[in-house]
């Protein structure tokens, strides 16, 4: 059997799931994308899950995709195969929140498939950049379009067009990540993060991670309506109970997720 090209562990309530492809610096392909892809679906069926970490190495979050695999495809090649096609539209489908603990690379398919999670902790040394233009084609997995949604036209283009890299610096003041610490802190930064919302009511944090994602599909008064309809739904839970019992009764809620 061939090695893992994900390893996958539990950290309690955190799915943990590290790309392991060092001497390609994580270099994605439908291999890497099929077995993450059947990893996420796994923790997400785990009643015992509640939030998912994704990273790579110090070195590498994943710089791209395997440009010396690809080099010599033809748009046949590409299109018969579904190039990361199928398994990384269903990451999308991902109800629990995966969390991107970012260090050094992030390029190309890595900085998409960085975006394609639900937010981004960075190390100081972490570098996100678009850089296909180089190579004679242009990003073909979000980064024309959810790198506009998230920093906006102007700087997209600038990324996309030239493609330079930016800072976590940068990239935190963009906007493109929530948050940046030490290189040696990026990993447990986002297990504790993954662990607190972990603590939460399961249906709560699901419908609040697929309000905020409506809001960049439909129109504001549709979202705001979608918002207050799933709001007014979580009265008929039992956590809804407990989480104001609790709060009223000034003591930690314990959640049963139903």
């Amino acid at each position: 059997m061939t090695a893992a090209l994900v390893k996958v562990e539990k950290r309690g309530q955190v799915g943990l799931l590290t790309l392991d492809r060092p001497k390609a610096l994580n270099a994605l392909s439908n291999e890497v994308i099929a077995e993450l892809a059947t990893a996420l679906r796994a923790f997400d069926a785990d009643d015992g899950i509640g939030a998912v970490v994704l990273t790579g190495s110090e070195k590498a979050f994943a710089a791209g995709a395997d440009i010396g695999a690809m080099s010599t495809w033809s748009y046949a090649d590409v299109f018969n195969q579904d190039y990361l096609g199928h398994d990384w539209e269903s990451l999308r489908r991902i109800r629990k929140p995966i969390i991107a603990a970012v260090a050094g690379y992030a390029l190309g398919g890595g900085c998409e498939l960085a975006m394609l999670c639900d937010f981004i902790i960075a190390a100081e040394n972490a570098r996100f950049g678009q850089p296909e233009i180089n190579l004679g084609i242009i990003p073909g997995f979000g980064g024309t379009q959810r790198l506009v949604r998230a920093i906006g036209k102007s700087k997209a283009m600038d990324m996309v067009l030239t493609g330079r890299m930016i800072t976590a610096a940068e990239a935190e003041l963009a906007g493109l990540v929530a948050r940046v610490v030490p290189v040696e802190r990026v990993l447990d930064e986002a297990v504790e993060a993954a662990a607190l919302i972990a603590s939460k009511s399961i249906m709560s944090v699901m419908m609040a991670k697929e309000c905020i994602n409506r809001a960049f599909e439909m129109p504001l008064d549709e979202g705001l309506l979608f918002e207050r309809r799933n709001f007014h739904a979580l009265f008929s839970t039992d956590d809804q109970k407990e989480g104001m019992a609790a709060f009223v009764e000034k003591r930690k809620p314990k959640f049963t997720n139903r």
